[in-house]
């Protein structure tokens, strides 16, 4: 259902520690499922107590709205886990300019697993109902594969994008522009997406695995971390294939970690976060060369950042100070955003925007929704499920239109392995 921003409803949530659960996705929706797991920890929502939407240029109105609806929760949580509670899954658009929507979703349901604890979290009346039986696995679906075909903009026509882009940059329009091509196809109708969600959890563990509105994907890079007052941020720009075999990985590492093109486009990302995030936060810390981080199909250059805030700050607010960052984005952000809707043929949606969770104290913790595909639910018929995926490249001074278009195509990877 639907909250007026003017008036949030009352929920009661009780959380209690269940007995552990061999494959928490097993309780998602196999039609819409909600997800957010990394390194063995999960959290799983089902059905849906309370949806907050906005339009994408009004995204920033959801920190207040959910603020007052944590102030009016009555909260049984004796656990104290992150991510117990009550919880809201969310995903906001990249662009304010965007025809989707942003949307936090309070599952009926929460199941949760962290540090070998398990707990369910229910959203019960406010009436003093007695509290729901156990969580039920509902049986996976049948094996299915996607069609994927060419999006709005195809290889060449994303290196003539590339072309524009450096044109922009030799006008001093921009100092660095992030522009995506898209592909574009179908699931058979019926499919159990949670199958997609299964594939990418078991092969990307390190990354942060999402699944929100139909937004499916493994992103590698944190947006924000938000735990009692403490925020954690990773910068990721800058990325090269992994190496056929060890030598070859070494010299790809090595040859990332000297490249003046990378290292230039990785600053550029580092020092767009932490100028958004300083006003905000005391003690911020980052590290003044960054390292190689190792994913299944590609090495980047990754900094990691750290930072204090007051805990009246909660990780929505800080959604609307650091996205876009760079990385995402480019350099300057105002002018980057004109130059990627002048450039992109089409409108990025959720692509690149912030995906994840937000608990009643605030704290939360979010992704940048990369290496993923948006799955039109609302459409679905017989024809099959549409999606649209994106994978995008950062242009700075130098950069050769041939080599994005590559990195584009070893970026899109992860999800399109998936999907076969």
């Amino acid at each position: 259902m639907s909250s007026a921003p003017s008036r949030p409803p009352r929920l009661r949530i009780v959380t209690r520690e269940i007995a552990p659960i061999d494959d928490l996705l097993e309780y998602a929706d196999p039609a819409d499922p909600l997800v957010w797991t990394r390194r063995g920890s999960w959290l799983v929502g089902v059905g849906s107590a309370l949806t907050l939407t906005a339009p994408a240029a009004d995204a920033a109105t959801l920190a207040d709205r959910w603020r007052e609806v944590a102030a009016n929760a009555v909260v049984d949580d004796h656990l104290e886990q992150p991510g117990s509670g009550l919880v809201a899954f969310g995903a906001l658009p990249f662009d304010v300019r965007s025809a989707s929507s942003a949307v936090l979703t309070v599952p009926r349901l929460t199941v949760g697993s962290r540090e070998g604890r398990t707990w369910a979290s229910w959203v019960l009346p406010d009436d003093g109902a007695p509290e729901p039986d156990e969580p039920r696995a509902i049986p996976y679906g049948r094996h299915w594969s996607a069609a994927v075909g060419p999006g709005a903009l195809t290889p060449d026509g994303y290196q003539d994008a590339v072309r524009a882009g450096l044109a922009a940059i030799a006008q001093g329009e921009v100092s660095k522009v992030v522009l995506a091509r898209d592909l574009a196809g179908t699931v058979p109708a019926g499919s159990d997406l949670r199958r997609l969600v299964r594939s990418l959890a078991s092969s990307y563990p390190d990354t942060w695995v999402y699944a929100v509105d139909g937004l499916i994907g493994a992103s590698p890079e944190t947006l924000v971390t938000v735990s009692g007052g403490q925020v954690t941020a990773r910068v990721l720009a800058g990325t090269v294939a992994r190496g056929a075999g060890p030598d070859a990985d070494r010299e790809a590492a090595l040859r990332l970690a000297t490249s003046a093109k990378d290292l230039a486009e990785h600053q550029y990302a580092v020092r767009s976060l932490v100028d958004a995030l300083s006003p905000h936060a005391t003690a911020l810390a980052a590290a003044e060369q960054p390292f190689t981080l190792a994913l299944p199909n590609v090495w980047h250059l990754a900094t990691d950042v750290e930072a204090t805030i007051s805990t009246e700050t909660s990780a929505l607010d800080l959604l609307g100070v650091l996205h876009p960052t760079a990385a995402v984005a480019g350099t300057p952000t105002a002018a980057a955003l004109d130059a990627i809707r002048r450039i992109e043929p089409f409108d990025r949606g959720r692509y690149a925007g912030p995906v994840g969770w937000v608990d009643a104290h605030g704290d939360g913790e979010w992704a940048i929704a990369l290496r993923g595909a948006q799955f039109d639910l609302a459409v679905a018929d017989g024809a099959g499920i549409p999606f649209r995926a994106h994978a995008g490249a950062g242009i700075v001074a130098g950069s050769d239109p041939e080599a994005e278009m590559l990195e584009t195509r070893v970026k899109f990877r992860p999800i399109v392995d998936a999907l076969a």
